[in-house]
């Protein structure tokens, strides 16, 4: 008989942990950390569209941990050859929802350097996309960018 109970009462405790069949389970937010491949960018001034990425012969990444952000973009030919290119920056940034804001701190173009722009991320599997406007009137800037990134695996 005391064993009918402790199985009995055994399967109501087991019961009550169990999920509740109506219970909505909710997706986790898709971390932006980590190592993120440029595969197309686009700017668009005044109404008018022009593809940036790819470039043939070179390649980006942009990088994102807790607090802080980095991009590198450089030749495939390791600097030999006319087209030889290397950039870079890196700052920190901010990023509540949708919404994303990068203070660059560090570029290899100086004039850019410890400036705000505001974007939004959509972040789908393993695609990212940044947009918003990047605007410096000191050199004439006035454009929106979007640039569409993979994640690439660890």
């Amino acid at each position: 008989m005391k064993l009918l109970k402790l199985i009995a009462l055994s399967a109501i405790t087991l019961a009550s942990c169990s999920p509740k069949p109506d219970a909505k389970k909710s997706a986790p937010a898709q971390s932006i950390n980590g190592t993120w491949k440029l595969v197309s960018a686009k700017v668009i001034t005044k109404g008018d569209t022009l593809s940036t990425f790819p470039v043939e012969n070179q390649e980006m990444i942009k990088e994102f941990n807790g607090t802080h952000f980095a991009f590198f973009k450089h030749d495939i030919s390791k600097g030999k050859g006319k087209e030889a290119t290397f950039d870079a920056g890196s700052g920190t940034y901010t990023l509540n929802g949708d919404k994303y804001e990068e203070h660059l701190q560090y570029c290899s173009f100086r004039d850019w350097e410890n400036l705000k722009f505001s974007f939004t991320v959509k972040i789908s599997n393993d695609t990212l996309v940044q947009r918003g406007i990047e605007k410096i009137d000191s050199l004439n800037v006035n454009h929106e960018i979007v640039e569409t990134y993979v994640r690439l695996p660890l």
